[in-house]
């Protein structure tokens, strides 16, 4: 598939298209080019430098599906002004889009494997392109299971695809919240009580995680005591970019720019890092 990414520093015009409220507080964008420029195709697990006009820039992971090219879709969680900004976008207004940027998820290296995902909160979103492109190349790979943990029963995102995807043959999908209250009837707990209800075969699985970094580490630590081999684990950084090219320095995390060598590693390369605090 062609990644051809726009100019690096120069934003491209993109129109908003349609804006869908996801939660309360999570909203996805879907993003066309504004001048008949194409926005350009990307890989699972690949983010953008979206420009709100007047008010700034953020890193964004894409969370639509790699194969439709002509549009480019993300997930975001109003948290500060200019995510709030973002999603506060009507259709037809302006968003300048650079990218796509980063290190996408080695689906290749689950060829002919199972395929463990295991997202916490919005960190489903980079995670969705990987599921899609999964699905679409079903052949391609043995079992899907697809792990999902967040806070609530309203702060889980994309509900009616998660039942869509556990109809696929060969495809275990599980959801929790932290708190479920007296109409939820799904599992309670952390994203890693969700490990007893799978058949993992360690020597055939990959696993692709993005969540919380404190998530993250847990997830790993029971993965490698059911005998997942670290160089068969990789996660998704979330950390402080800025520029996405490794020029600022703000996302370094021990040798690397996040933003440059990721945002998707092996924990293999981040295996010294994980368990430095306030790294």
């Amino acid at each position: 598939m062609s990644c051809a990414a726009a100019p690096l520093m120069t934003p491209l015009a993109a129109r908003v298209a349609k804006v869908d409220k996801e939660t309360h507080d999570t909203f996805t964008l879907t993003l066309e080019p504004a001048d008949g420029q194409s926005l350009g195709g990307f890989a699972p697990g690949q983010f953008s430098m979206l420009y709100v006009y007047g008010v700034g820039e953020l890193p964004i992971s894409i969370s639509g599906d790699p194969h439709d090219p002509a549009r480019l879709v993300y997930t975001v969680r109003s948290v500060g002004r200019a995510t709030h900004a973002l999603v506060s976008r009507r259709p037809g207004e302006a968003v300048g889009v650079r990218g796509p940027f980063g290190r996408p998820w080695p689906l290749d290296a689950a060829r002919g494997k199972d395929v463990l995902v295991v997202a916490g909160g919005i960190g489903l979103a980079p995670l969705r392109p990987a599921i899609l492109d999964v699905l679409r190349r079903r052949d391609d790979f043995v079992r899907l299971m697809v792990l999902y943990g967040a806070r609530g029963p309203k702060d889980l995102l994309f509900r009616k695809q998660l039942a869509g995807w556990a109809r696929q043959p060969d495809t275990q999908v599980l959801a929790t919240v932290d708190y479920g209250g007296t109409s939820w009837r799904g599992n309670v707990g952390v994203v890693t009580t969700l490990f007893r209800h799978l058949r993992l075969h360690p020597a055939q699985t990959v696993a692709y995680i993005c969540g919380p970094e404190m998530m993250m580490r847990f997830v790993v630590r029971q993965l490698e005591a059911r005998g997942v081999p670290g160089s068969e684990i990789f996660l998704s950084m979330e950390r402080n970019m800025k520029c996405a090219v490794g020029s600022c320095g703000h996302c370094q995390l021990g040798p690397y720019f996040v933003c440059k060598d990721g945002p998707v590693f092996s924990y293999e390369q981040l295996r010294p890092w994980m368990e430095r605090h306030e790294l």
